[in-house]
């Protein structure tokens, strides 16, 4: 009996059908990137310091600039060394005291700036930014600044819960039907941030938005996958992946142009109303339609690929009936990605390569830091990389296979942090470039990991496999900042070795998993059983 695959052979693999579809979900795709990075730009932490009444009308007086007036009166701009926290209080002193000196305020008043007492705002912050961020808007600093925590934390326990109920949904209903449904969810929640007034709120609708974000990525991705031929699976799976990579340039240069968070949020939120127009030009996945034994709507589907593509249907495919190994239709469960042996060491294997990723893909950014840079040039510049990590996963993946080159990224990602650990901090430039290298490493690996995910389990559970071991980037994503800014405290290296071990480590397992390359998909958990 053919499969699928057999018919794309001659329908087309690639062709004006699967080109329209690919290139209308890689709109999806780049659409994701405010989401996931948002808060970047959203929650923006300006230059900031206690408001002192008196300070204004001194500042007038003396006919300070603001860089004056933030030397003479801020402990945190000031050139006596004050900490970093210091931002959170200021001087206790009357500035409006009529014997202040306008070359050296703190001096007249007390004789020496190092006696002058400090004292918590009470007053509110003076904020050194053109536009507005969560941070300014709601004062998110000092002892509220866990706050700006929690609402990126609502988005990831958001991408958490929502990758098994969205995956679900998407295997039990349709790719189609999952789309469209978390698309809607998701403009609604974005246009609703935009006017909602209260902190709480916000962060209520954030976890909301990210709840069905994530899944109607992911289930995008799995729906490219599956209306092409084997030989561009790998192709349209990392194309999609860069398509997000080109988001984030798009992104960053509209929050460039509108430094306000709110006018930010609407610009990027309403072109994705114009998604709900897939409704019409986007097909259902004939592999999902096959797997719940749909059999007439798949073959009206390919009989419509093959018109697109000018291609005709051979007259011994019209007909065909695909025969499901249990006589019909099969239901997803959770049970069944750890039910057999195969399927077991699969998705713990893929768990832990995508906690791996995330951990490596976001601390190797934090770590290198962005304190003094241009936040819009470093954010640019992150993205950059990812484009000729995709392009090497192209080159290396149709020769050699997935497997090994995707373990020597994890591993090369996993050295690159040992070596940069042991650069000394004088040779700072070497130890971006090892750093970088480490970037590159991880970017493919965390690409490799999603499209491969998707070859190792069968169709009539796909999506929810996928889901299921991606849940894990979002619990790397929660717990990475830990990682780094607590171990930092310790040895400023620290982190880089905890990224050498895990990243060593998720090299060592991919080598256990089965080589994908050419092969057909999985219909049935028999046939991921027989992979080896």
């Amino acid at each position: 009996m053919p499969t699928l695959d057999d018919i794309l052979e001659n329908v087309g693999e690639f062709d004006r059908f699967q080109k329209q579809t690919f290139f209308v979900l890689c709109l999806l795709s780049a659409a994701f990137t405010p989401v996931y990075v948002g808060v970047i730009f959203f929650g923006f932490i300006p230059e900031h310091r206690c408001f002192s009444p008196g300070v204004a009308e001194l500042s007038q007086r003396c006919g300070w600039s603001l860089e004056e007036q933030l030397n003479h009166t801020v402990p945190e701009w000031g050139s006596h060394g004050a900490s970093f926290g210091s931002r959170c209080r200021r001087y206790e002193v009357d500035w409006n005291a009529t014997d202040i000196s306008c070359t050296d305020p703190l001096g007249s008043l007390m004789g020496n700036w190092s006696t002058v007492p400090l004292g918590p705002c009470r007053d509110g912050w003076v904020y050194d930014s053109p536009g507005t961020s969560l941070v300014t808007e709601f004062n998110l600093v000092c002892e509220d600044s866990w706050k700006l925590d929690l609402f990126q934390s609502s988005v990831n326990a958001g991408f958490f819960i929502g990758s098994i109920n969205v995956g679900y949904i998407a295997d039990r209903f349709g790719r189609k039907f999952c789309l469209l449904n978390t698309i809607l969810a998701n403009v609604v929640c974005g246009i609703l941030l935009v006017f909602l007034p209260t902190y709480l709120w916000i962060v209520i609708f954030r976890f909301l938005q990210g709840l069905v974000s994530k899944g109607c990525w992911t289930a995008g991705y799995i729906l490219v996958t599956e209306v092409v031929g084997p030989k561009y699976r790998r192709t349209v799976g990392i194309l999609y992946q860069t398509a997000f990579s080109v988001g984030l340039l798009v992104f960053d240069a509209i929050a460039y142009a509108i430094p306000h968070w709110r006018w930010l949020q609407l610009t990027v939120t309403l072109p994705s109303c114009f998604f709900l127009l897939y409704y019409w030009c986007l097909p259902e996945s004939p592999r999902w339609l096959i797997s719940q034994g749909k059999n007439d709507k798949a073959m009206k589907i390919v009989s419509d690929m093959a018109k697109k593509n000018q291609k005709k249907m051979p007259s011994h495919f019209e007909d065909i009936k695909f025969e499901e190994e249990d006589g019909g239709k099969q239901s997803p469960s959770l049970i069944d990605l750890v039910r057999t042996p195969q399927m077991r060491k699969n998705t713990f294997i893929l768990m832990y390569n995508w906690f791996t990723s995330s951990v490596l893909y976001q601390g190797l950014i934090m770590h290198m830091g962005v304190a003094a840079g241009n936040m819009y040039l470093d954010f640019l510049y992150s993205a950059l990389v990812e484009f000729p990590a995709a392009f090497i996963i192209i080159v290396t993946i149709d020769h050699v296979g997935r497997r090994y080159p995707w373990a020597a990224a994890n591993m090369v990602a996993g050295a690159a942090c040992l070596v940069t650990a042991l650069i000394p901090e004088d040779i700072h430039w070497l130890k971006v470039i090892a750093a970088c290298i480490g970037r590159m490493g991880i970017t493919m690996a965390f690409e490799m990991v999603c499209f491969v995910n998707t070859e190792l389990y069968p169709t009539y559970i796909r999506n929810l496999g996928v889901m299921v071991c991606s849940s894990l980037c979002d619990v790397g994503g929660v717990i990475v900042p830990f990682i780094v800014y607590r171990l930092v405290e310790v040895w400023h290296d620290l982190p880089l070795i905890v990224f050498t071990v895990l990243g060593l480590i998720a090299g060592g397992l991919v080598l256990l998993l089965p080589e994908t390359k050419g092969r057909v998909l999985p219909e049935t958990v028999e046939d991921v059983e027989n992979f080896h």
